[in-house]
């Protein structure tokens, strides 16, 4: 039983448009790069946006994207991050391992890298910043606000994109973009909001990118939003390795598991897989500048 959950799911029936995978990480991945970029394209997804969530994961999604011509990267250090570098991760929960406190030198520290990491040409994307209470206590939300603010400020000047982490945290990460003026373009990763939410992100002109999660049985809010969010302003993703689309909840995600996904989202649009997957190229292009 074990064996076969951690085994990859068979490929999909390919799209007949092909589409981006806005948001996957490739460096939590088992397969190569080149492996997980053919495997894509095999099925339809000719074009992924690396994301990183830290300093070593940014630098890597720049080289990545640097590297390969259909990559494109986005930097940032995630919603929890800030808070451990801030206060220090004894528990060693991220990939880093233990960490003593740094303060907000630290953080500071850290939100130069990403600075210029963001000035890069192929790094096309500020994110995944935002704000994320699942996981992280009032202790840490003032560094994780405060490092949210300077992701918005570090988008803005390079003319980036900017990717948005909200977990739990919808009126406040709504509210931050209103005070600090959001970029031009804007991407909530993994929409996670309801029907209301979609409305309001769709008048500010925000992209909503939906995962697999959208399949799940209880995620009936979500199809709400993919319902009534504007067909110009969805996109699609992975957040691969995590968040595998039904039937396979639970196994490693991945990019070519994105037409699984798309063909769940027309469904709900009520439109033919071919022209939702035209709008999601184009909107992603337009999303990342590409």
């Amino acid at each position: 039983m074990s064996a076969a959950k951690d085994a990859p799911p068979p490929l999909p029936e390919p799209l007949g448009v092909a589409v981006a995978d806005s948001h996957t990480h490739l460096d939590m991945q088992s397969t190569t790069v080149e492996e997980a970029l053919l495997r894509a394209a095999s099925v339809g997804v000719t074009t992924v946006v690396q994301v990183g969530c830290d300093l070593k994961g940014s630098q890597w999604a720049a080289d990545t994207a640097e590297a390969h011509e259909n990559v494109h990267a986005a930097v940032a250090l995630h919603p929890n991050e800030a808070p451990r570098i801030v206060l220090g991760d004894p528990d060693g929960w991220s990939r880093q391992g233990t960490r003593q406190p740094g303060g907000d030198a630290a953080l500071d520290d850290a939100l130069a890298e990403i600075d210029r990491l963001a000035a890069l040409p192929h790094v096309k994307a500020v994110g995944e910043t935002g704000l994320d209470y699942f996981r992280t206590g009032a202790d840490g939300m003032a560094a994780q606000e405060r490092s949210f603010r300077a992701h918005i400020e570090i988008a803005k000047r390079h003319g980036k994109a900017l990717v948005i982490h909200d977990r739990e945290a919808h009126a406040d990460v709504l509210r931050i973009l209103r005070e600090e003026g959001a970029p031009d373009r804007t991407v909530f990763h993994c929409y996670s909001g309801d029907a209301e939410m979609a409305e309001l992100c769709a008048e500010s002109g925000y992209f909503m990118s939906f995962a697999g999660n959208m399949t799940f049985k209880n995620a009936q809010p979500l199809r709400d939003a993919l319902a009534v969010a504007p067909l110009e302003l969805v996109l699609v993703e992975t957040d691969a390795p995590f968040l595998t689309p039904a039937p396979y909840r639970g196994r490693p995600n991945a990019p070519y598991l994105i037409p699984i996904t798309v063909r769940a989202m027309a469904a709900v649009k009520s439109i033919h897989e071919d022209v939702l997957a035209a709008a999601i190229a184009e909107n992603t292009a337009r999303a990342f500048d590409y």
